[in-house]
């Protein structure tokens, strides 16, 4: 009789193992299935593409020797209104471009040749003055300005009054240092809110070639390694 009690105890266990087996078999099932046709998902690390930077050949312009002298900051200018003395005025310009006249106030200079900014008084006079008669004259000249730094011997920054070539700002600098890198000089020149990077190749132009020895502009930088 407990043989029998045994017996059918071990099948009624037997018989609930396998229903619970049968009922986990199709979640097992739907779960395997769902990993199978769900897609991947790839993770790639942002990537970050480093700016160009780029160098320009020697800018080819007219000749400033020739060019009509254009008004800067620090330009001591003297203007003279014929027959108004108290019209008259030598004023700087300042760091805004701009200079102070009576009558006038303030007004454009920098950007301009002397001609044109005489033009300009002289509209801004006529409300005032009847036939105005205008003199502009650049008294002193401040405003261009060039740096060189690096392996020269005089680095610093430079008040030409002449237009120079980078050639002649280096021996202003008092020439190149023993271990200044000849080939790879550079003139950075500020174009709006970009800046230009112009290789100079010193050697070329120690050879002869003329072509490579570009003028200066105010503000240039040149960068010797």
């Amino acid at each position: 009789m407990t043989v029998r009690l045994f017996a059918a105890t071990g099948l009624c266990l037997s018989l609930t193992a396998l229903a619970s087996a049968q009922e986990l078999l199709p979640n097992t099932a739907l779960a395997s299935a769902a990993a199978e046709t769900a897609p991947a998902v790839v993770t790639t690390a942002p990537t970050t593409v480093a700016p160009a930077v780029r160098e320009s050949a020697a800018p080819v312009v007219q000749d400033p020797r020739t060019a009509e002298y254009l008004i800067g900051a620090e330009d001591l200018l003297d203007i003279q209104v014929w027959k108004n003395p108290e019209l008259s005025r030598l004023v700087p310009v300042r760091p805004d471009g701009k200079v102070s006249l009576p009558l006038v106030n303030d007004i454009q200079a920098a950007g301009l040749t002397p001609s044109e900014l005489r033009q300009k008084v002289t509209e801004k006079l006529q409300d005032y003055v009847p036939n105005p008669e205008v003199a502009v004259m650049v008294r002193e000249v401040h405003s261009v300005k060039v740096a060189v730094v690096g392996a020269v011997k005089l680095p610093g920054r430079y008040e030409i009054k002449t237009p120079a070539t980078v050639l002649e700002m280096l021996a202003m600098a008092q020439g190149l240092t023993e271990f200044a890198d000849k080939n790879h000089i550079t003139v950075m020149r500020q174009n709006g809110t970009s800046t230009q990077r112009i290789p100079f190749n010193y050697r070329k132009v120690a050879e002869g070639s003329d072509q490579d020895n570009f003028f200066v502009k105010p503000g240039d930088i040149i960068v010797v390694p």
